[in-house]
């Protein structure tokens, strides 16, 4: 939901600017292939029903990971690796940034095991899963930051336990981080259909793939942006929104892809946690492949697709409604297709980044893995189907989350 440098207090003027972030030394950003770095936010569960468990606090004393290692091998500024999220049924983890695919699903899988490891010492566990299919009443976490944000924004915050991936991407400047939120708002709803992963909502179907999407959008401050044009115009509009007094701080500037407060990366906001760690290097890869061709095409002079917002709101819909088992709005001709269409038309919109990089063939292996046998949502289904019973779900879940 957030990173370290969105826990700041309300400031005292609301049209604050926008804060300078902080630059990666050129060793995380070797010339010709953008880094990609991953966080994936994690239920805690009890291993005998599958309830989510308020133990983030306790788990995060046992679940220390040396930063100062971290610091040390990427000059990365001090974050830890495990943090707490606004419940206390979560936790987030941080991956540091890669060129390598292989390095980054090692980097993942390692702190899944750490967190899990942490989790079992407090007799719980985790489980990569978008929101708890078992009815819960999440305890928040108790920082100043979020108390205000209980008493500001009410039921909005007291019922929020999801759990998103939100995957970084290298950018040059805010010039072209700008150029390519520009250009790839159009395809997130593919991403959103690929990770869906959150059918089950307080104990019930909601008939979505995706339902994290629909409660996550209940925040001020969601959604996609209209194409601006520029890193000045990215920031205007952040003041503009900052000044109407309706959000806390600029950390709840929670677009769908934004610059991010804190490196020099554009931040892609709208996948599920996914189970499978190869899912969520899938989403990573596209996402990368998604900045590298639409920086590719600013360069070039190719302008963004003029799509309206409230279009690109109804896709968003579509994705999380249908999720891989029916249709999408195909980002093209805005037609509903197929999902697996629209997929392969994602992969075939960037294959000359994935070529570039030599994420091709495992990306299209990925896709045509997730295609066939469907997304986290039909899973948690067809677990349910078998079982009959929600706690097999999360249970389930919990396991492939360390496969």
């Amino acid at each position: 939901m957030t990173d370290v440098g969105d826990r700041i207090e309300r400031p005292s003027d609301p049209r604050v600017v926008v804060r300078p972030r902080t630059e990666l030394p050129l060793s995380v950003r070797p010339p010709g292939v953008r880094t990609v770095g991953v966080e994936e936010e994690l239920l805690v569960i009890d291993p005998r029903d599958g309830r989510p468990l308020p133990l983030a606090d306790a788990l995060l004393q046992q679940g220390s990971v040396p930063i100062a290692a971290r610091r040390h091998l990427t000059g990365e500024p001090s974050r830890p690796p495990l943090d707490t999220e606004l419940q206390q049924e979560q936790v987030e983890t941080a991956s540091l940034p890669h060129t390598d695919l292989h390095a980054l699903r090692a980097d993942l899988h390692r702190l899944r095991m750490s967190a899990d490891a942490a989790a079992r010492s407090v007799g719980a566990r985790v489980a990569a899963i978008a929101t708890s299919p078992l009815p819960v009443t999440p305890q928040m976490t108790r920082t100043s930051r979020y108390l205000t944000m209980r008493e500001e924004f009410g039921i909005t915050c007291a019922e929020q336990l999801t759990c998103g991936c939100h995957v970084h991407v290298a950018v040059a400047s805010d010039e072209e981080g700008v150029a390519v939120l520009d250009r790839i708002r159009a395809w997130l709803p593919v991403l959103v259909a690929i990770a869906s992963n959150s059918p089950y909502w307080k104990g019930v179907d909601t008939g979505y793939a995706g339902y994290r999407t629909q409660a996550w959008s209940r925040w001020p401050g969601t959604g996609p942006t209209d194409v601006l044009g520029s890193a000045a115009a990215y920031h205007d509009l952040v003041r503009q929104m900052l000044a109407t007094g309706s959000l806390l701080d600029e950390g709840m500037v929670y677009f769908d892809a934004r610059l991010s407060r804190r490196y020099p990366t554009v931040e892609v906001r709208v996948a599920d946690v996914c189970t499978d760690v190869e899912d969520a290097v899938l989403v990573a890869a596209l996402c990368r492949a998604l900045v590298d061709t639409a920086a590719a095409e600013w360069r070039a002079g190719v302008p963004p697709a003029a799509v309206a917002t409230p279009v690109l709101r109804l896709a968003t819909w579509r994705a999380s409604r249908s999720g891989l088992d029916g249709e999408l709005v195909d980002p093209v001709s805005f037609e509903r297709l197929p999902a697996r269409d629209v997929v392969e038309s994602l992969v075939d919109h960037v294959r000359p980044a994935l070529v570039a990089v030599g994420d091709l063939r495992r990306v299209e292996a990925g896709v045509q893995r997730v295609l066939a046998r469907g997304s986290g949502a039909r899973r948690q289904r067809q677990v349910m189907a078998v079982a009959g019973r929600l706690a097999w779900a999360v249970l389930d879940a919990a396991d492939r989350t360390l496969e």
